[in-house]
């Protein structure tokens, strides 16, 4: 007999364990993700008293891939458009946040008298608080509705990506050179790239290629496309440097725009919460009881800079980010700890052997005991508030509350100048790294390819492919130099003074220069012109360009359906259902925001009208919309009905929206304690001459009735049964099949 492979015995132990242990801590009321990791200590090689993991490679193998699936549910849930709405805040947070935080660390070191790279290395570890952990305790808590932890998750997918900056500022310090040299700047520019690039290019092509293929996918065609979509930009993602993980979530954010994002979330879902179970047991198997008590005073003293660092400084920047007291706190305390970016910089650190042994398995200390710290530490926000409150002077709650580091500008005009150049800038950065890309593939790719197929014709295959690099661009560079020559902010600028027409004017040639610019490189690149020549050529091809109607219509057709893809899911709200509240999507006040509640299958809700259900009076909350099966229901009566699965939207405070919440996932159905008794049997009776059923109908026989039973047929053959006629009276001999629960039938059977 075949002996099972190792991963299989230990991913049995693995959910075992974890199954019984959560199970427990269900009961107990605490966070899941602590009792994954209290499972992973009990499985560990370092718990001898019970079955050990054999092969932990493996499992970190799973639990790689659990990352990459819990930040692709992140970015399905929290993508990038939510955070670009939120304007400066979370930047303005996440860099106080990660500078203080790393001054922190570097201090703790010097102070236990560590070597320098460990201090600088420990820094960048406590810098970076866990985007899965926190995601996790927020779903676990039931926080994930409440407005503060939107913003959380804003300064923490900032926190993902400055993390890639610091990695190669890290490396850059343990090889000797400047930090702040080329090779950081290399970094910003490279990360900036391809994420734009990434984006436009995904919300281009993927809602195009879903809307394609919508009558051929089902549910499990979905899931498996848009798993196989997430685990390829992972790959990509790792090619050009960056994190699988990181990848992962841009693919959420971009899957996030589209109808089917509702549905892939929920697909998602079981997937998710196996592998990232995997993930926070692997996490618990690292902690080494030994090293925790060989540096169990290093180990304390990190995890209280932590926890005081985060909630000072964490809070301090979301309070420069315009955030109000009592939302800054949460934020801050909800952000005391370290995750898996500790762990791949402890892991950059060993390899490049810049670091000591012992930082690594301390780190993994320091993660868990935060981790298990984090919901006490997000339960400890409100109160610690109140404490707040009541002891500081009103003044300097009212100072704290109007802390911020943005502020509106002096003007109109300036107003206008400001909307105009972003506006320009932002369009001028995307159409440039489109067309770079073009350029990219079509002379590192298609050049070669095509020069080896056609060897003897070199000079001829270099003009089809410059004519067809120029001719793909060309639509990119028209929109960047024509777009926004008519929009009401340059329109505007242009009356209001004449002192505005000269900056006009060089904002529309410096586009010119930058579009002609591409156009020489391509030319430059594959013939032996002059260089004045080149321009002049360039120059030419530019003016035909925003001449040409063709290629304005076609620019424009480009643009208007990338927008249609990125409002795509508003764009089919509006279609099936009514007109969208104004309100929609934008916080009344600093309390008061919107959020969607899914109603569990076997919710006692189910089935009753909002007026029933009196959700205003109870809870203080007003039902924007009901999504229904890809319907939305906006604005909806008091006579509309809820059903199972259907997801509300719901607007209110954080209090309000908590309360019901709670009480919309407590209010179900309880659990039928006779449920096998109560199975369904179908049997086969035979109607004797002492029968009481003799000479009665249906209706008069009572089997419906007083035994609470079912007559589906009357025997006429071996393979026929009949339907009984109202009218029919049973006789001596009778065949009936009837079906209930056991206990009826034997009733039945007795009379």
């Amino acid at each position: 007999m075949a002996e099972l492979p190792a991963l299989v015995k230990d991913l049995a132990l693995i959910l075992i364990v974890a199954g019984t242990v959560t199970l427990i801590f269900k009961k107990l009321r605490q966070p899941l993700v602590l009792g994954y990791i209290v499972a992973g200590f009990l499985v560990s090689p370092h718990m001898p008293y019970i079955m050990s993991v054999v092969d932990s490679a493996d499992v970190k193998t799973w639990a790689d891939i659990g990352v990459i699936f819990l930040l692709f549910s992140l970015g399905l849930d929290f993508s990038f458009k939510k955070i670009l709405k939120m304007g400066a805040a979370p930047v303005i947070a996440a860099c106080t946040i990660i500078f203080c935080m790393m001054m922190m660390g570097i201090t703790v070191g010097n102070l236990f008298g560590w070597r320098q790279m460990d201090c600088i290395f420990l820094g960048g570890m406590l810098a970076m608080s866990s985007t899965t952990i926190i995601y996790k305790a927020f779903d676990d808590l039931g926080l994930r509705q409440q407005h503060f932890a939107g913003l959380v998750m804003s300064v923490l997918i900032l926190e993902d990506v400055l993390a890639i900056v610091m990695m190669v500022m890290l490396a850059a310090v343990a090889g000797g050179s400047s930090p702040d040299g080329g090779q950081m700047l290399r970094s910003v520019i490279s990360i900036g790239f391809f994420l734009i690039l990434w984006f436009v290019v995904g919300i281009f092509l993927i809602p195009i290629f879903l809307r394609r293929v919508r009558k051929l996918i089902n549910d499990e065609t979905l899931l498996i496309v848009a798993l196989g979509l997430c685990c390829l930009m992972a790959v990509v993602s790792t090619q050009v440097g960056f994190s699988s993980a990181f990848g992962a979530f841009v693919m959420g954010s971009i899957l996030a725009e589209t109808v089917e994002a509702d549905k892939i979330i929920k697909l998602v879902e079981p997937v998710k919460n196996l592998f990232g179970a995997v993930f926070f047991v692997s996490v618990g198997m690292l902690v080494e009881p030994r090293i925790v008590v060989d540096y169990a005073l290093p180990v304390v003293a990190i995890v209280m800079t932590i926890l005081i660092g985060q909630a000072v400084f964490g809070s301090f920047g979301y309070l420069l980010g315009g955030q109000p007291l009592k939302t800054a706190i949460k934020c801050g305390f909800s952000m005391a700890q370290i995750g898996e970016f500790a762990f791949i910089i402890a892991s950059l650190g060993l390899s490049l052997g810049v670091i000591s042994d012992f930082l690594y398995p301390v780190v993994v200390a320091v993660s868990v005991i935060t981790t298990f710290l984090t919901p006490y530490m997000m339960r400890a926000a409100g109160p610690w508030y109140s404490v707040m409150e009541r002891r500081l002077p009103s003044k300097v709650i009212v100072a704290l509350n109007h802390i911020t580091l943005s502020h509106p500008s002096a003007s109109a005009s300036k107003n206008k100048w400001k909307s105009l150049l972003t506006q320009l800038t932002v369009n001028t950065v995307i159409y440039s790294i489109l067309s770079f890309a073009m350029i990219f593939i079509m002379l590192t790719l298609f050049l070669p390819f095509v020069r080896h197929m056609f060897t003897d014709w070199h000079h001829t295959v270099d003009f089809v492919c410059g004519a067809l690099t120029i001719l793909v661009i060309s639509p990119f560079l028209r929109a960047m130099i024509m777009k926004k020559n008519r929009s009401d902010e340059f329109k505007a600028l242009w009356s209001d003074s004449r002192l505005n027409h000269l900056p006009l004017i060089f904002t529309v040639i410096v586009r010119i220069v930058i579009a002609c610019s591409f156009i020489f490189y391509v030319i430059n690149y594959l013939s032996r012109f002059t260089g004045a020549l080149i321009v002049s050529i360039a120059v030419a091809l530019v003016i035909v360009m925003v001449l040409s109607r063709r290629l304005k219509h076609s620019s424009i057709k480009l643009e208007r359906m990338f927008v249609n893809n990125l409002r795509s899911r508003d764009i089919e709200a509006q279609v099936h259902g009514r007109k969208r509240p104004l309100y929609e999507g934008h916080l009344l006040d600093r309390d008061i925001h919107m959020v969607d509640l899914d109603v569990p299958a076997d919710s006692l809700w189910a089935g009753k009208t909002l007026s029933e259900l009196g959700l205003r009076n109870k809870y203080g909350v007003h039902v924007s919309s009901i999504l229904r099966a890809n319907r939305r229901l906006n604005i909806p009566a008091g006579d509309a009905v809820i059903f199972p699965a259907d997801r509300i939207r719901v607007v209110g405070s954080d209090d309000q929206l908590t309360s019901m919440n709670r009480a919309l996932q407590d209010e179900v159905y309880g659990d039928d304690l006779e449920f096998e008794k109560r199975e369904m049997k179908l049997r086969q009776m035979v109607i004797t001459g002492k029968s009481p059923f003799v000479g009665k109908t249906l209706g008069e026989s009572g089997i419906r009735d007083k035994y609470n039973c079912m007559v589906v047929g009357l025997e006429e053959g071996e393979e026929t049964l009949s339907q009984i006629e109202p009218g029919y009276r049973f006789g001596k001999g009778d065949i009936i099949w009837v079906v209930g629960e056991e206990i009826s039938l034997n009733e039945l059977t007795e009379a």
